[in-house]
């Protein structure tokens, strides 16, 4: 039950923060719309937030939690400490000369990323250069808040850790509604919104660190045997970690060929996306990480098999009917949340088409959260790399073959096909790293599966009947107030919520299906 407690703790948590950064969005929405100025904004946002994913949250936490835990367990606080000065020495070294080198070259960067506006000459090319020397700093704080987040979750305290994204959305609501007023260009406000965000970020996470005595004091750590360890293991999980977001980032270079708008409907899309994934995935890929290192380092390997066949159990638990709920309401939550203001029903429909097509995928997103501490904790990366790379190479094929399809079709938003092939990617990455677990003797599932399988399936076949049943057709929402549409879409989920409860209990589903290995 403990692991259980710790989850809640990170997705209680993380619900805050998700449920702010809607009513970002919502802001955004109103302010900006969709349009080529929040195309430019959401790239020079996205570049250094996928280098956040790809080293602080990925490669880097990966490889820093295992190693962490294993010198806790062997007690030396001295040894400890030593270990946490010398790594934030060498990361802080390292992520001043990548900013320097990403403000200094940022029409260089975003030339990478953006192949298509650099090649059509578009005026977002440069606003979005002009606003990635602000947002690049990002990466170098936010790496910071990555590596005292780490130091805390290996000692249980999940928290602050998970309060902090909270800030990132104050921030960006803050700038949008009360600087972007003052400015020339009014969008460069989110800019400065990000930059701002980084700062409170590493803040925050002081007083936490001090309580604990592990606040870092920088040392230069080149070469020191702990440095050395997570460097080695950072190599392969920068691959093994990066597989989504590597193919998401594909999407967003792919939608710069497209119309304009195809990468603000891709955003606001994975961005309903990620509320389930960052509320569930993510808050139980972060609490199984340091408990599986620990179980290796002290070979309980029964109960290390243990501790991944719940997690799976309460993924399927929870994302199945997610992802359900996501492709059966895409049309009514978009329309609920941004159609105000300068975001229209055009935006609404584009917006939906790429949803329902990462929804599919939903289930495979969290699976790859949760299989691939399995092979970090026991320091096998390079396994989940070879996994990575046909995942990515994949992507890109289908990338190519979905969109292409779709335009020689005629269909009306080819950027579904970037969603849809992010999914297949992500299903074929989930099924290998399953498979390799198996392999090796790691992952033995605990006998009642099918059981658990079919009834989670009946649930929410339960459910898509009552949704389908309660909701009103897509049109009809954007006739209503804010309030009543909020009021409606919330009677709806929680009906359908309901139907999935009951069906499930009529099933046969007990706690005790979900309880092994939570501790």
């Amino acid at each position: 039950m403990k692991l259980l407690r710790s989850t809640a703790t990170v997705g209680g948590a993380t619900i805050a923060s998700r449920i702010l950064g809607f009513l970002r969005d919502v802001v955004l929405a109103r302010w900006f719309g969709a349009s080529g100025e929040t195309d430019a904004f959401f790239l020079a946002f996205k570049i250094p937030n996928f280098m956040r994913r790809l080293f602080a949250e990925g490669s880097f936490s990966l490889a820093f939690v295992p190693v962490l835990s294993e010198l806790r367990e062997q007690g030396d606080r001295r040894q400890l400490k030593r270990f946490i000065d010398n790594v934030t020495g060498a990361l802080a070294s390292f992520l001043v000369v990548l900013t320097a080198i990403g403000v200094l070259a940022a029409p260089l960067v975003l030339g990478l990323f953006a192949p298509g506006w650099w090649l059509e000459g578009r005026p977002e090319f440069a606003l979005s250069a002009d606003m990635l020397r602000i947002t690049f700093p990002y990466i170098l704080l936010v790496s910071l808040v990555a590596l005292a987040g780490g130091i805390l979750n290996s000692f249980e305290r999940f928290l602050v850790p998970a309060l902090t994204p909270i800030l990132l959305n104050l921030s960006l609501i803050g700038c949008a509604v009360f600087l972007s007023g003052h400015l020339a260009v009014p969008v460069m406000a989110l800019a400065w919104g990000v930059l701002l965000a980084g700062v409170l970020q590493l803040l925050f996470q002081v007083p936490a660190l001090m309580r604990l005595g592990l606040l870092p004091r920088p040392r230069w750590g080149w070469g020191q045997p702990g440095v050395t360890r997570v460097l080695k293991l950072m190599v392969p999980t920068l691959i093994g970690s990066s597989a989504a977001q590597v193919n998401l980032l594909i999407d967003s270079v792919i939608a710069t060929f497209l119309v304009t708008g195809s990468v603000s409907w891709l955003y606001y899309s994975d961005r309903l996306l990620e509320f389930p994934l960052g509320v569930f995935g993510v808050a139980l890929a972060t609490v199984i990480l340091p408990n599986l290192s620990r179980k290796h380092a002290a070979r309980s390997a029964e109960a290390f098999s243990d501790t991944l066949d719940w997690a799976l159990r309460l993924a399927m638990l929870i994302t199945l009917p997610a992802a359900v709920g996501l492709v059966v309401l895409a049309g009514p939550i978009l329309s609920t949340l941004f159609q105000y203001g300068a975001f229209s029903a055009e935006d609404v429909g584009m917006a939906r088409i790429s949803l329902v097509a990462y929804s599919v995928g939903l289930p495979a997103f969290i699976a790859v959260k949760v299989l691939a501490p399995g092979f970090y904790a026991r320091q096998d990366t390079r396994t989940p790399v070879r996994y990575s790379l046909l995942s990515m190479g994949v992507n890109v094929v289908l990338n190519l073959a979905f969109v292409g399809g779709l335009l020689w079709w005629g269909f009306v938003g080819p950027h579904a096909g970037l969603a849809a092939a992010s999914s297949a990617s992500a299903v074929l990455n989930a099924s290998l790293l399953f498979r390799g677990l198996r392999r090796a003797g790691v992952y033995t599932p605990v006998p009642g599966w099918t059981r658990v399988l079919l009834g989670v399936v009946l649930a929410c076949a339960a459910m898509v009947a009552v949704l389908a049943w309660l909701a009103p057709p897509v049109d009809s929402w954007a006739t209503l107030k804010a309030p009543a549409r909020a009021g409606q879409l919330a009677w709806v989920i929680l009906a359908g919520a309901a139907a999935y409860g009951l069906a499930a209990l009529a099933c046969g589903l007990r706690p005790g299906h979900f309880s092994r290995g939570s501790h």
